[in-house]
């Protein structure tokens, strides 16, 4: 199961379940396992698909799962925040630096979770490769937090993530 052999099998796999709208949690997970134990085999690609398909599960557990296997290495840089209040950017606090208006959204930019560490998703030390995951990262915490409206309109600025995963909007609706 954690044989890193197995690792091209189970990213196809992967990506068969995005193009066919299937969903296997533990195939997933094993590959962010696999992750774990072989760093240097770590694809942004298919981890941000195991995270969207993830997404389409909600309210169950899987995003959560899945985001804690994910090394803090592809999801943390720099020194900014979120801010736990999207409407309200007064009331959140910033550690380190300025908050960052994520993806232009006027009343959304902003998001703090006690979950993630400090980091922005649009700031300068950001690495571009790791930029998919961390905007999936925003979604799941505007889903988990029942912003929706601000949910589609940053699923709207940002539909390259959806490239190659089948009934995505229609599943998350469900």
């Amino acid at each position: 199961r954690y044989n890193p052999e197995n690792l091209a099998t189970l990213e196809r796999y992967v990506e068969t379940q995005a193009k066919e709208n299937a969903y296997d949690l533990e195939a997933n997970l094993a590959v962010l396992k696999l992750y774990q134990f072989n760093p240097a085999f770590f694809q942004t690609g298919v981890t941000a698909q195991i995270l969207l398909k993830a997404l389409t599960n909600l309210p169950h557990t899987d995003f959560t799962l899945c985001k804690c296997m994910i090394d803090q290495a592809h999801v943390s840089s720099g020194s900014q925040t979120w801010c736990l209040y999207p409407e309200n950017p007064s009331k959140s606090w910033i550690l380190g630096s300025q908050g960052v208006n994520l993806w232009g959204l006027a009343g959304v930019g902003y998001f703090h979770s006690p979950f993630f560490p400090k980091f922005s998703l649009d700031g300068p030390k950001m690495q571009q490769e790791e930029r998919p995951i961390r905007q999936i990262l925003y979604l799941g915490e505007l889903l988990e937090t029942c912003h929706f409206q601000s949910f589609w309109q940053a699923l709207d600025e940002n539909m390259e993530l959806l490239e190659g995963i089948t009934g995505f909007e229609d599943s998350v609706r469900k």
